[in-house]
């Protein structure tokens, strides 16, 4: 019998029938790695849904998970859906006002954690709320319920409720609601993303065609689950019949890479800065001959496009290069990736092009939760790949660019809607079912979608010249001195960015400079430091337009994270939280005087305005 997926939990059924494997999923804890076959997977989920239909639980219901990436959220995952349930997934890093509105808001009945420090966190919201009557734990945790309680519950009912899962699993429909995601956003309350099964099931059947690896490949998941984005290609990981090893902590990826040798993971822009900022400062540590070769091998790698034929002098370049250098980096990702897919922010070409060149062909995506979340990507499988884009329209999906720029989408991917929230739903899908994204972008060469800003966050100054801070922004991220930049403005005369050094390596360049510090509230008040971003600003300025050019910049003393409220949780900058955070230093840019900046506060000094003219010149232009 063929089995067609058309639910999220027809993938059990289909990989069964396909290729079972002994390591479908897998995961780490204190005793090394430990897999489950796709046998497992399938009865631990069903299981799962018998638990919770046994606990008292119905078709409709909300259960919500918040746990670091771990196989077992799966079993939750397929067991819910399995249920005619809704799973709302939860970031484990937001804060407790979110926490709380999301439980309320979503009418959740039953929350599993992940570990102590989650359920700690979690316990006084829920018995403050009152709504939530089932806590459970994926770890053991000492006063919490343990989630294995739930697959007992489902074995003791099976007998009486086998039947009755079977009914409500052919009952459940592609159009039914499969998940209640809520975009964490960077201003107001977020919004929960309501999608069926068919969204989710159109989307990754489709771009799970974009390369050919399969049952025999294996793969390693560290962004988290609760995204559409990994949840998406969890589930195209799934139905390619690939081994999926889950890494719960961010610190423990390089090690996985070498201990599992991927064929491939997805990806975010910064992850990979760093491994390019690690390849750079290996280079570092070489000296003489080994030292010039390792960075002509580097440089060598500015001539990398996707499918491009080299000449014979490069060719033959290259392949030197890589038997002397590339071939180490791969060596140090585990010698197996074929591909790593990058999405959530504009990833650096250069980034591309080294990986590229190296064999690691690395592609960038696009989308949004509302959308399932992808619109394009680059895709090896029809060799439609360019760096820079985000690739080719996903088969299936309608776009068009708006006469003001912004990306319209349209397909079997888009929401149902916002859940509770009709009047917000009106205001991004239209009447003709456009979803229109907020983004702003264009078709190069009439197919790869490149995506240039966000439309809200594009701003005017007082010229009338609009600025759109994120392509100055990713700019300004390519130097090695720059973890984060904002890019301000709005209504001024001038462009200024807010920046967050990258102090490891700045604190590895005061100290081959000799210069000393207390902390790094001093060490971005020292003039030497000022000089050095000048420096940088000032190269990053030569690329832009003489009205996007960055006139004055502060630095300051934090690193930006989600942990302290300055980004999303998926790293994106809180432009409103950042500006109120920071209010001392943006008056003190664009102070009363409006001057051109001396230099002192870290800000690039404004050419003098002439008022001389060329009298001749003038006469001719008007004869």
């Amino acid at each position: 019998m063929t089995v067609k997926v058309t639910r999220t939990f027809d993938i059990l059924d289909y990989c069964l029938s396909n290729f079972p494997r002994k390591d479908a999923l897998g995961g780490k804890n204190a005793s090394g790695w430990y897999t489950y076959s796709t046998a497992e997977y399938a009865e631990s989920s069903r299981l799962f849904a018998l638990g919770i239909m046994a606990l008292g639980l119905k078709k409709g219901d909300k259960v919500a998970t918040v746990t670091a990436n771990r196989p077992e959220w799966n079993f939750a995952d397929m067991g819910i859906a399995m249920a005619g349930m809704v799973h709302v997934p939860i970031y484990p890093t937001i804060g407790d006002d979110e926490y709380a509105y999301i439980l309320e808001h979503a009418e959740v009945h039953c929350l599993i954690v992940g570990d102590k420090k989650l359920c700690d966190k979690l316990k006084p919201i829920v018995e403050k709320l009152g709504s939530v009557k089932l806590v459970f734990a994926f770890e053991d945790v000492e006063g919490c319920r343990n989630y294995r309680e739930i697959f007992q519950a489902g074995r003791e009912a099976e007998a009486e409720l086998r039947a009755k899962l079977e009914q409500v699993k052919n009952e459940v429909q592609p159009d039914d609601i499969a998940t209640l995601i809520y975009t964490s956003g960077t201003t107001g309350v977020p919004k929960g993303v309501m999608l069926s099964h068919g969204n989710l099931v159109a989307n990754f059947t489709v771009h799970a065609k974009m390369h050919s690896l399969g049952k025999d490949h294996h793969v390693i998941s560290f962004l988290p689950l609760c995204h559409v984005y990994e949840r998406s290609v969890n589930y195209h990981f799934q139905v390619k019949g690939m081994g999926i090893y889950y890494v719960g902590n961010l610190g423990q990826i390089v090690n996985a890479i070498r201990e599992i040798k991927p064929h491939m993971f997805n990806s975010v822009p910064r992850l990979l800065e760093r491994v390019y900022d690690g390849f750079v400062a290996k280079g570092n540590e070489l000296t003489g001959i080994k030292k010039a070769i390792y960075f002509w091998a580097l440089r060598l790698t500015r001539h990398f496009e996707f499918n491009k034929k080299y000449g014979p002098f490069v060719g033959l370049q290259i392949k030197l290069a890589d038997k002397l250098v590339y071939s180490k980096w791969r060596e140090a990702l585990g010698n197996n990736i074929t591909y790593i897919v990058s999405g959530g922010a504009a990833l650096q070409p250069r980034i591309a092009r080294v990986l590229g060149m190296a064999g690691m062909y690395t592609l960038e995506g696009y989308g949004l939760t509302e959308t399932s979340p992808v619109i394009a990507v680059n895709n090896p499988r029809t060799g439609e790949m360019k760096i820079g884009t985000v690739g080719t329209i996903l088969e299936g999906i309608e776009v068009k660019i708006a006469d003001d720029g912004e990306i319209l989408c349209k397909g079997p991917t888009v929401m149902k809607g916002y859940y509770k929230a009709p009047e917000l739903t009106a205001e991004v899908i239209d009447e003709d079912g456009w979803f229109h994204t907020g983004d702003i972008g264009y078709l190069d060469e009439g197919k790869y979608l490149k995506i240039t800003d966000r439309k809200k966050e594009m701003f005017k100054m007082s010229g009338g010249k609009y600025i759109a801070p994120q392509m100055i922004e990713n700019k300004l991220k390519e130097s090695f001195f720059i973890e984060q930049a904002m890019v301000i403005g709005e209504n001024e005369k001038f462009a200024s960015a807010l920046i967050s050094p990258n102090f490891d390596y700045l604190h590895d360049w005061c100290a081959q400079h000799k210069i000393h510090y207390r902390d790094n509230q001093e060490l971005v008040q020292l003039k030497e430091v000022k000089a050095q971003y000048r420096k940088e600003v000032e190269l990053i300025n030569k690329t832009l337009g003489e009205h996007e050019e960055i006139k004055r910049f502060r630095l300051v003393c934090e690193e930006w994270s989600p942990q302290n409220g300055k980004l999303s949780p998926t790293l994106k900058l809180k432009r409103n939280y950042i500006t109120k955070k920071y209010k001392h230093l943006i008056d003190d840019i664009y102070k009363v005087s409006k001057g051109p900046d001396t230099g002192d506060g870290g800000g690039i000094k404004l050419p003098r305005m002439s008022l001389r003219f060329d009298l001749n010149k003038l006469t001719k232009r008007f004869k």
